[in-house]
């Protein structure tokens, strides 16, 4: 790891790098299971057409997204590996939850291309930080707050599409609030990224001219 990605990582508690490093952590392996949930997600809605199943998966992936963090400052094990996994599961749950929504109707294909627009804008800031040895930013509270609103939609879209009468009309009203919302501030985060971006490598310029 250079030195500029490594001063993008916190250490431990207490400044101890051991503790940055750890992979066998609590919070490390919710992760991990919250990862293997993403393609039961799939397997369940778009090979089996399980519905119920489907929504229960989708609900502890989404309502799980904040458990990993929390226990990792509770108990003092916040890892460089932690801080990685924790936003490519969120990624990975609502791209999934995208691809398979837009598969079965579920969600119109304009709202998928302007989450996906946004992933590509992401990715692209990635690669520029990564070329001028920057790690990922750290993840900010409108991007934690976007990605709640957004996993905690999907689950509501899904009954608002498997039900019918009032239930799926009170459904559908809570599940696009949510997802709108979701949408705009995951918007506003990826703006924000950007600049952060934007302002590490003119640093990084001006410390290399000086």
């Amino acid at each position: 790891m250079s030195r500029r990605a490594r001063a993008e990582h916190p250490r431990g508690p207490g400044g101890d790098d051991s503790a940055a490093d750890r992979v066998l952590t609590l919070p490390n392996l919710i992760s991990f299971v919250r990862l293997l949930g993403v393609p039961l997600f799939l397997w369940l809605f778009l090979v089996v057409e399980a519905d119920v199943a489907a929504i229960v998966v989708l609900a502890i992936g989404g309502t799980s997204d904040w458990v990993d963090g929390w226990i990792a400052r509770r108990l003092g094990q916040v890892s460089r590996l932690g801080e990685l996994l924790d936003p490519l599961a969120d990624r990975l749950y609502i791209l999934a939850t995208l691809l398979a929504f837009t598969a079965r109707e579920v969600v119109p294909w304009q709202f998928t291309a302007a989450l996906l627009a946004r992933e590509a804008l992401l990715l692209g800031s990635l690669a520029v930080l990564r070329r001028h040895g920057y790690g990922p930013p750290p993840v900010h509270y409108v991007g934690k707050t976007a990605t709640f609103l957004l996993l905690a939609a999907f689950p509501v879209l899904l009954v608002a599409a498997a039900t019918t009468s009032v239930t799926a009309t009170t459904a559908a009203a809570i599940g696009w609030g949510l997802a709108w919302w979701g949408l705009v501030l995951y918007w506003v985060a990826g703006a924000m990224y950007v600049v952060q971006a934007a302002r590490l490598v003119r640093a990084g310029r001006r410390g290399v001219a000086a």
